[in-house]
Parts: structure tokens; sequence; C-alpha cells
């Protein structure tokens, strides 16, 4: 599988643009593109990931699980389709919550994922934890892609 973002390219500076309005960004969603799902691929699940954030478990920045097995994008903006499920970030929203690490740190590593799932939607209820969706998804993993890139608060 590869996973691409024409906004965001693997091991670059992410834009200004993408970042959390804290430090003065425009909270905009990177588009994303993937494929070579495996046989078998009945949804797919999008993440964004820090784990540099000073919180002894990292940052959870997007978790959109039940995108159909035919799309293969997300269009800068963030807009998911409908039946994909979009669960709350470490903000406590849902949908694309950008970079905001705090001033002083150096560059945090944002991890973008893309993993192929086994079924259709993931059997939780639509009010359960973030985390349980993140750990539903895992035993239905049957393949993944990821790209890292990096931001520096701008106060550092």
């Amino acid at each position: 599988m590869y996973l691409r973002s024409v906004a965001i390219p693997a091991d670059s500076t992410i834009d200004l643009r993408h970042a959390h309005g804290g430090v003065g960004g425009q909270n905009e969603a990177p588009d994303l593109s993937w494929g070579d799902a495996p046989e078998g691929t009945r949804s797919f699940m999008v993440t964004c990931y820090d784990p540099d954030a000073p919180t002894g478990s990292g940052w959870w920045h997007w978790v959109l699980t039940d995108i159909p097995a035919d799309v293969t994008s997300i269009p800068a903006g963030g807009l998911a389709p409908a039946s994909a499920r979009d669960w709350p970030t470490d903000y406590g929203v849902p949908g694309w919550g950008g970079p905001w690490p705090p001033p002083g740190h150096p560059a945090h590593h944002y991890h973008f994922r893309v993993a192929a799932l086994d079924v259709e939607r993931l059997d939780i209820p639509d009010d359960a934890p973030r985390a349980m969706a993140l750990l539903t998804a895992g035993f239905h993993v049957l393949d993944q892609a990821e790209f890292v890139a990096l931001f520096t608060n701008p106060a550092s």
C-alpha cells in the first residue's frame, strides 16, 4: 500500500495553514490519497498521530474509520464520505486537529497512516471512545501505509 499527500509530502515540514489556530494556522486538513490495498479490503481507517506530544501518550490529530473500500482519497479540507465515522481527536472534537506543539520543543513528528480493514464498519457504537475504535480496528488490519512529516511551533 501507499499513502500520499500533495500538501504534505513525506519527510517534509507541515505548512502553517494545516496547523491549529493556536499557533496561527488555519487548521486546514491536508489532502490524502492511497492505493494498492490488498484483496479483501472492505474499508479504510485514516489517522494522524504525534508521538512527541508531552502527554505520556502522544496526541491524536485525526481518526476516521469506516471509509468505504471504493474511496481512495480525502480532499484538502478533510471532507470524508458520509458513511465514515470521525472520532474525537485529543482536542475533544472530531475532524482534523492541526499541529500545536508547545513552544521551545524540537520538531514534532506527525504520523499519517491509512489502514485497509477487512470489515465495512467497526462493530462498536457511534458514541464509543476513540480508543475503542483504534483497538477494534487493529484486529481487522490487512495492510497499512504511513508517512511522517514535521512541525515546530513558530514561537520556538
